[in-house]
């Protein structure tokens, strides 16, 4: 029996014919395609603006400078997410200060952002883990009082709705990676989406080498663009963005289905205000008496690939060696990751695959009893 995957990018023939269509035509570097896919992603998301980069870290990077973070500046960002969350932020020569998520729905709760900040705190950052939006309204209403600019990644949550909206305009200015297993790919890439027009402007300018028009440069820039290749590839993928979502809705309905009576395993948790998920993952959350690594390597063993996300930034050998954290330090982010797993869930799986990822999580589960 074959080994079901924990992720498949979905891509067709439209895709390649388009980018080979790109490759004919000449033009392969940053032009008219990349013009028109930042105006079907703004439109599709509700926002002023929509600028086009070559990787989603090199939008967050081009956020925190937009903002005006530099050197000696403290940036709030949730524990639980990719480094590049917090590699942005060093990128800046700033500190990023980690704080903690909510254990039930994994991200940053507003009052937690606001017990963090001090008179150094330059952003907060925002992570829509798993591609679940966080609660922008009460987020907002924190950074307006301390008057501080949010940046939403929500690098995980393209196409997802916030209270009747697309994510995209919640926050000051939302970062989304264009990665091989996000809601839509394009290999390598990212957005910035926005409708503050001098953050689509800064942005703009970081984005190609500090240029304000050609060959003047009016700040250290990047090359941080995308190329039309890419755009062709992302405008092929943008047309089935809801149909993808879609798929991967009914799958996690038939897995919250099967588990939602387990005494070991806990479903996602969804807030109201979520009025779409992007189901980036589908996460349990799996009992304290469950050992969780001796699932992971049951369910290899019978042929269900799994993820364990991101572990704490603050663990990453790297930050514990810049900032000497310990394992302790975030004890209910550290508890979050050390009982969650994701399981298989991507378009195209069949009814046979989910049942059998569902047989396969049951089994490993009461097996792995400590």
């Amino acid at each position: 029996m074959d080994f079901i995957p924990i992720a498949i990018p979905y891509i067709g023939e439209e895709e390649a014919q388009a980018v080979y269509d790109q490759i004919k035509s000449g033009w392969i570097s940053m032009g008219k395609r990349v013009e028109e896919f930042e105006q079907k992603v703004a439109e599709y998301v509700g926002a002023k603006h929509a600028i086009a980069f070559n990787s989603g870290t090199a939008t967050l990077h081009a956020a925190l400078l937009a903002v005006g973070v530099k050197k000696g500046d403290e940036v709030l960002v949730p524990d639980l997410s990719y480094i590049s969350s917090a590699n942005a932020v060093e990128y800046c020569g700033a500190k990023p200060v980690f704080v903690q998520e909510h254990p039930q729905t994994f991200n940053v709760e507003a009052d937690t952002f606001e017990n963090a900040i001090t008179p150094n705190t330059k952003a907060i950052m925002t992570v829509d883990l798993k591609g679940m939006p966080a609660n922008y309204d009460a987020i907002m209403a924190v950074a307006k009082k301390h008057n501080i600019p949010v940046i939403g990644d929500s690098a995980e949550s393209f196409g997802a709705k916030y209270n009747g909206s697309m994510v995209g305009t919640q926050a000051d200015i939302h970062s989304f990676s264009m990665f091989a297993n996000k809601s839509i790919t394009t290999g390598e890439g990212g957005l910035l989406t926005t409708n503050d027009d001098k953050l689509n402007d800064i942005c703009r300018v970081v984005r190609n080498q500090g240029q304000s028009e050609r060959y003047v440069h009016v700040m250290i820039g990047h090359n941080y663009r995308m190329t039309d290749m890419t755009a062709a590839f992302g405008l092929q993928q943008l047309k089935r963005v809801d149909w993808f979502i879609e798929q991967k809705s009914n799958i996690a309905a038939k897995y919250n289905e099967a588990f939602k009576d387990h005494e070991l395993i806990d479903i996602p948790f969804v807030p109201e205000y979520v009025s779409q998920h992007t189901w980036y993952m589908y996460c349990l959350n799996l009992n304290k008496n469950v050992d969780r690594n001796k699932v992971i390597q049951l369910m290899r063993e019978k042929g269900v690939d799994s993820r364990l996300s991101f572990p704490p930034i603050h663990l990453q050998p790297i930050y514990k060696e810049l900032y000497g954290y310990k394992e302790g330090d975030f004890p209910i982010s550290e508890s979050i990751f050390e009982s969650f797993v994701d399981i298989p869930c991507w378009v195209g799986m069949g009814d046979e695959e989910i049942s059998r990822v569902i047989a396969v999580v049951k089994e490993s589960v009461e097996e792995s009893m400590k």
